[in-house]
């Protein structure tokens, strides 16, 4: 495929869906699992209430660390849970790097 044709294919296929949450897990290998929470009124009650759901997202180079605000994209199924990749680390988690000083001492 030449560099036209993907580029057209690209825009073919749309923009793809990118999502913002905070890192809650990073123990597993290139797979970091991130939560994206989001405002929601309730049906009956009118109630603006805050929903939160997990996915799991592709890291390939383990840049994420738990408590990091990143961007995530959508992507092919990578695996039977991963629909998703890493596509930035946008806020670091400031209290992650306290911890390891205090462990050195």
């Amino acid at each position: 495929m030449t560099t036209e044709t993907q580029s057209a294919a690209a825009a073919e296929r749309g923009e793809r869906t990118v999502l913002t949450g905070k890192v809650t897990s990073a123990k597993m290998e290139k797979t970091i699992v991130v939560e994206v929470q989001r405002l929601v009124q309730h049906p009956k009650y009118r109630r603006v209430v805050r929903i939160s759901k997990k996915f799991y997202a592709h890291d390939e180079t383990r840049q994420a660390k738990p408590g990091d605000t990143v961007r995530i994209v959508a992507s092919r199924p990578l695996s039977k849970l991963k629909r998703w990749r890493l596509k930035e680390v946008l806020t670091r988690n400031a209290s992650a790097g306290k911890k390891d000083r205090g462990a050195d001492q």
